[in-house]
């Protein structure tokens, strides 16, 4: 797989609680966006995604990919449920996760997500959200309790409704699509789609690609800067 990431602290946060990180050789890539506070959110973070790479590549002749991305969240989820509880000063502490792997004959792609950070692939123009919102607002729009547009404008859609060690338990979606030549997988987190609509990820990609994976990456980190960059930006690219 080629890849490119890039992650980028915004215009309105003095700390970065996002992270990316990348496995080449186990075709793994994660994204993780902290929460609770400073120092609780990168902590939270990075250890998520460090312990979800390690855990995830283990064993990977041995079990199949659902299972180990699965077992790979729940021991993130654990590691930093119990750190929060060794230290007073992370209790609260959680993240988001969103991963992706890639299987080596590239015939097929697995995702796993918790929390509100996204997979999108983009496929012959197409794009396409993989994965789905563990939020407040997105969940009564899927109950057809509240329209796209009031979930947009929602006070409370920062609310997510799962997240890595924010409890002792998690349950993360795992979900398997087939690849094709030419495929572009997006991981992000929610600083670049608060200020970037699907529209316009699109067309970046559509129109950039052919420079190079990274400066799609840039640009989509530019534009959401250029927006209003409220949050922390975090952008994870590979084609197949």
């Amino acid at each position: 797989m080629e890849y490119a990431m890039l992650t980028d602290v915004g215009r309105c946060r003095v700390h970065n609680e996002d992270v990316c990180a990348a496995d080449e050789m186990a075709g793994l890539f994660v994204v993780c966006d902290g929460m609770g506070g400073a120092a609780g959110g990168e902590v939270a973070s990075h250890m998520a995604a460090r312990v979800f790479l390690e855990k995830a590549r283990l064993g990977r002749d041995a079990h199949p990919a659902r299972w180990r991305l699965e077992s790979a969240a729940m021991e993130a989820n654990n590691a930093v449920f119990m750190e929060s509880h060794r230290d007073m000063a992370l209790r609260g502490m959680g993240t988001t996760l969103v991963g992706l792997e890639v299987e080596r004959d590239l015939q097929q792609a697995w995702v796993v997500n918790v929390g509100d950070s996204r997979c999108y692939r983009l496929r012959r123009g197409v794009l396409e959200q993989l994965t789905s919102d563990h939020s407040f607002v997105d969940e009564q729009v899927r109950a057809g309790l509240m329209t796209e547009d009031e979930a947009s404008m929602s006070h409370l859609r920062n609310i997510i409704t799962r997240a890595v060690g924010s409890h002792v338990e998690v349950l993360p979606d795992v979900m398997r699509c087939e690849l094709m030549q030419g495929d572009v997988f997006l991981l992000c987190s929610d600083g670049l789609i608060r200020e970037v609509d699907d529209a316009t990820i699109a067309r970046v990609l559509n129109e950039d690609c052919h420079n190079g994976l990274q400066v799609c990456a840039d640009t989509l980190v530019d534009l959401a800067n250029q927006h209003g960059g409220s949050d922390n930006i975090t952008v994870v690219l590979g084609r197949g």
